[in-house]
């Protein structure tokens, strides 16, 4: 009977050092996967150069529409890709090119700011996400949208 349990204790215990040699080889294996992915990522980043990341529309009347171009240089080795464009409210309609734009490349990014009902000062940003370092940046637009002359 002591022979019994000697030899189930030590079956019990290789399965155990097994078990932890897995586990230690999955993490070994997920932790190379990681870094895999991450060399991978890497690689396809490149830089761009905004040119106007920053505009004034300056005045104009309530009602009017306003399309501000945003201007950028794939200054890096990699395509540039554009994934996302975002508008701080629902006042405003970005774009984006929809092809990648080759390293040496020329793009823009368009935003349609609608002053229907925002009388004064109007301070708006554009959120555009890319394949660069950093992976987001945010444009600015203000200007000042003057009431509709009334007829007297």
């Amino acid at each position: 009977m002591k022979q019994f349990i000697l030899l189930s204790a030590f079956v019990a215990l290789l399965s155990s050092c097994g078990n932890a040699d897995k586990k230690a080889a999955d993490a070994t294996v997920a932790s190379s996967e990681q870094t895999e992915a991450a060399a991978a990522a890497s690689v396809d980043v490149t830089t761009v150069q905004w040119l106007d990341s920053a505009q004034n529309f300056g005045k104009v009347t309530d009602g009017e529409k306003v399309v501000i171009t945003f201007h950028f240089k794939n200054t890096g080795t990699k395509p540039l890709i554009i994934s996302n464009v975002q508008a701080s409210c629902g006042c405003t309609v970005p774009s984006k090119p929809e092809e990648p734009i080759a390293p040496g490349g020329e793009g823009k990014i368009t935003a349609e700011f609608n002053s229907e009902g925002r009388v004064g000062k109007a301070a708006k940003n554009i959120t555009v996400t890319a394949n660069t370092k950093e992976s987001i940046t945010v444009l600015l637009f203000e200007g000042e949208v003057l009431p509709k002359k009334q007829n007297k």
